[in-house]
């Protein structure tokens, strides 16, 4: 919250003058004088002298700048402007005063009460547990602890005004400007102030949050006042009229009452309108929506006959035509689908499969590691068996997301959340029988359900994308093209590897999976103006998407995810899940129609983040945002060490769970490198302390069979120990850069040395000849993309992805050139 002009913090004061003989000492000896026809409490003075007082000093002269202004009315404002580094405040008033021939007086020291209620409401407002605060004499650091006594917490402060030096070169992040004489006014040029006019920095607040802010602070003052045996926490920044208006600002309109169907009941419905209509397609197949009907029935028959009812089924197929076969046949069967990723490892998915307590699991890899898995071709068999009936409230599916504790974690969502979502969306995006869908992301991702579903129960038709190419955006651009896909839901990270995309232009592209920087998108909406940029702001625990916000070519606005689906409610709040006040930060809580049952078999968990305030029912995300004015919402980040790689959601907590199960590892810290270079470059390091003759690449190898690969390492860097602060935490500053272990050097001018010089540009300055571009460097996809062009341009000819897949090292890479 720090302003500054020139580079150089100011700050400013006006003083009062009505006795003549001083305004004639003031008219000799300041830089400048000026006389305005009006009273000095005309709206054009006000407006003069406060321009005055926030003007800098010019960066190349004198540091103080001293100016009277004189009115009608026979008064005059003396105004002194200077740099921190000049005059610090007392200094600022001696000149003043000096100016208008002495008797400077002394200001009254700040209370305590409106100090310490400034600190309380400053922490609520920006989520941080020590804020600076100012007065007009002196800033102090000021750690608030909702746990403290209150009683306690004003002796601190006290302590700390007695204490406290003058405001130093770095203003506040608020000033309190309490008991000042009354001809002074001191303006700090801060972010904001607290006084009687509210003085702020129009740049960085508006008139009403600041209004706000001296509001909250004030009744928290008022609180102070008779402290009781009350702690820091149980102080309330708002009344209960003012929090129950913030709460319906973060509510939309219920769109109508909630459908008696389940998912395939109306997906029945659609097919009952147009039955020989295409539903679903992969690169060999297409499926008329009475094929899918007919077959997915068949299939739900043999599963009733296995015993699949009321249960849970794993479902784990490669992406084609029967993998959609297989999710809509386990809800005709009466059971919720278990979608699992056939690459992901044999841990993970034994672990999946055990802890959903899947009855039955339908996959195509042979050797599953679970009991009684089920081939396609076992399902295919004749059964007369009986199709259960189900509830809205039934379970539809169970997602598995990562988890703190080392395991993944179960989403149980019903089948009434996801018509929800369908019935919420459907009208505002114009969703219907024309559109064509692609199926880009894994099942086991719960972005695949508005894929899935969001295109069957609107009649439109679904492409699967095959896995390797939705790695190969030259692959997907073609089939963009070719399918005429006209509904692109997609990862930011992943629609950037389209930058280059000439074809028709989809109508619609959805966002979701990870926060989207909207000036990345700006390029294509003003070439593509037809197209419709939506960014969706969701969680697995609440049913894909909470909020909806078209991206503006001509306003966008970083960070914002928009306005609650209507059935959705979004709201900010304090870790009392109190509401806060619109500007402030906080964790960002979801209700309404999308929250999810719970986690499956984890009913401690799902207490402690679902949680009953005021007789609603709330997930408490972990995501930090701010509820804006216009009731649109600011996504800013996690509370924890959650991160997003290519669009998973990822519990570093999880990775270093895993590694402290390693035999080898006594300790071990985890962390996000070269994200802020893009998402194509962020990779995951993991520091460990390991045991006596023990090798990374054992411990790499072993991890690697229980995560997936986009939580895989892409460095596992031994240390002799951990570096600690002084407060023993991980010090992250002392965490040395993770390096590759160099290997051997190709010799001067070889085309191995070449290609590895032209890798060191675009992915990493520390790899070698045989840096493995997947398992070494976690490179992905869109990384992927920005090596190949290079090549491309290198004169390496048309290398696409399958070639990177074949030789992943550059030595490799090269060699396969000089052979081609």
């Amino acid at each position: 919250m720090r302003t500054t002009t020139h580079g150089e913090p100011h700050h400013g004061l006006v003083l009062r003058l009505t006795d003549p003989a001083r305004i004639a000492a003031a008219r000799a000896a300041v830089q400048w004088h000026q006389h305005i026809d009006a009273h000095h409490d005309a709206k054009a003075a006000r407006l003069l002298r406060y321009r005055e007082a926030r003007r800098p000093v010019d960066p190349g002269g004198p540091p103080v700048r001293t100016v009277l202004t004189t009115y009608a009315d026979a008064t005059a404002d003396l105004v002194v402007v200077a740099a921190r580094r000049a005059l610090d405040h007392a200094g600022l008033r001696a000149e003043a005063h000096r100016c208008a021939g002495g008797c400077t007086g002394t200001a009254p020291p700040a209370p305590v009460v409106p100090v310490a209620a400034a600190a309380i409401a400053l922490s609520r407002y920006t989520h941080a547990g020590s804020v600076r605060v100012g007065t007009p004499g002196a800033a102090l650091a000021v750690d608030v602890d909702d746990g403290r006594p209150v009683v306690d917490f004003l002796d601190t402060v006290a302590a700390a005004l007695a204490d406290a030096v003058d405001a130093d070169a770095e203003p506040p992040p608020c000033v309190v400007l309490a008991g000042q004489p009354e001809e002074e006014d001191y303006v700090p040029f801060p972010a904001g102030a607290m006084a009687g006019g509210h003085a702020h920095d129009e740049h960085g607040l508006t008139p009403d949050l600041v209004e706000d802010f001296a509001r909250h602070a004030a009744r928290v003052a008022a609180a102070l006042a008779t402290p009781g045996g009350r702690v820091v926490g149980d102080l309330d920044l708002l009344d209960h009229a003012e929090a129950a208006r913030v709460v319906a600002l973060g509510r939309a309109p219920v769109p109508g009452p909630a459908g008696a169907e389940t998912i395939h009941e109306a997906f029945r419905n659609v097919v009952a309108r147009d039955p020989d209509a295409v539903a679903v397609c992969d690169a060999t197949r297409r499926m008329t929506y009475r094929e899918l009907d007919a077959r997915s029935t068949a299939w739900a028959r043999v599963l009733v006959d296995r015993g699949a009812t009321g249960g849970y089924v794993g479902v784990c197929l490669k992406r084609t035509v029967e993998l959609v076969v297989g999710l809509l046949a386990v809800l005709k069967a009466g059971a919720a689908y278990v979608p699992m990723e056939v690459q992901s490892p044999d841990e993970r998915l034994r672990h999946t499969a055990a802890d959903s307590g899947a009855a039955l699991v339908v996959t195509g890899i042979s050797g599953f590691p679970a009991e009684h898995p089920l081939r396609p071709a076992d399902l295919d068999v004749a059964s007369d068996a009986e199709l259960p009936a189900r509830s809205p409230d039934s379970p539809a599916y169970a997602v598995y997301t990562s988890g703190t504790t080392g395991k993944p974690k179960g989403v149980v969502v019903p089948h009434g959340n996801v018509l929800a979502l369908i019935t919420a969306t459907e009208d505002d995006l114009g969703l219907g029988p024309a559109d064509v869908w692609t199926f880009f992301h894994s099942a086991a991702f719960d972005f695949s359900v508005w894929e899935i579903w969001g295109c069957l129960l609107t009649g439109g038709r679904l492409v699967v994308v095959p896995a390797l190419t939705a790695r190969s955006p030259e692959e997907f651009a073609d089939l963009l093209v070719r399918e005429h896909v006209s509904v692109l839901s997609q990862t930011p990270s992943a629609f950037a590897a389209l930058s280059g995309f000439a074809g028709p232009a989809p109508r619609l592209v959805v966002f979701g999976g990870e926060a989207l920087d909207p000036h990345a998108v700006v390029g294509w909406l003003r070439e593509r103006p037809a197209t419709r940029m939506v960014n969706m702001y969701g969680i697995t625990e609440t049913t894909v998407h909470v909020t909806s916000h078209d991206v503006d070519a001509r306003h966008p606005r970083t960070h914002c995810v928009g306005r609650p689906l209507p059935g959705w409610t979004v709201s900010v709040r304090d870790s009392r899940a109190r509401p806060l006040p619109l500007g402030a930060v906080g964790e960002i809580c979801v209700g309404g129609a999308g929250l999810a049952h719970g986690y499956l078999h984890r009913p401690e968990l799902t207490s402690a983040r679902f949680v009953d305030v005021g007789g609603e029912r709330l997930y408490r995300s972990g995501d930090l945002g701010r509820l804006n004015r216009d009731g649109t919402l600011d996504h800013l980040g996690r509370l924890d060490d959650q991160v997003k790689i290519r669009g998973h959601r990822v519990e570093l907590g999880e990775i270093r769970s895993v590694l402290l199960d390693d035999q080898d590892v006594t300790d071990a810290a985890v962390i996000v490198l070269d994200h802020e270079r893009g998402a194509e470059y962020a990779r995951i390091v993991a520091y460990v302390v390991l045991r006596a003759g023990a090798e990374p690449r054992a411990v790499r190898h072993r991890i690697a069979a229980v995560l997936p690969d986009y939580m895989l390492p892409a460095d596992l860097v031994p240390l002799p120990v951990l570096p600690l602060t002084g407060n023993g935490k991980l010090d992250h500053v002392a965490l040395p850069g993770a390096a590759v272990p160099s290997g051997s050097a190709a010799g001067p001018g070889s085309p191995v040395r070449a290609m590895v010089a032209l890798w060191r540009s675009v992915v990493r300055g520390d790899l070698h000849e045989h840096t493995h571009f997947f398992d070494e460097l976690g490179g992905n996809s869109l990384l992927a993309v920005r090596l190949l062009t290079a090549l491309r341009k290198a004169g390496y000819g048309s290398l696409a992805l399958r070639d990177l897949y074949r030789h992943p090292t550059p030595a490799a890479l090269a060699d396969s050139v000089a052979v081609d």
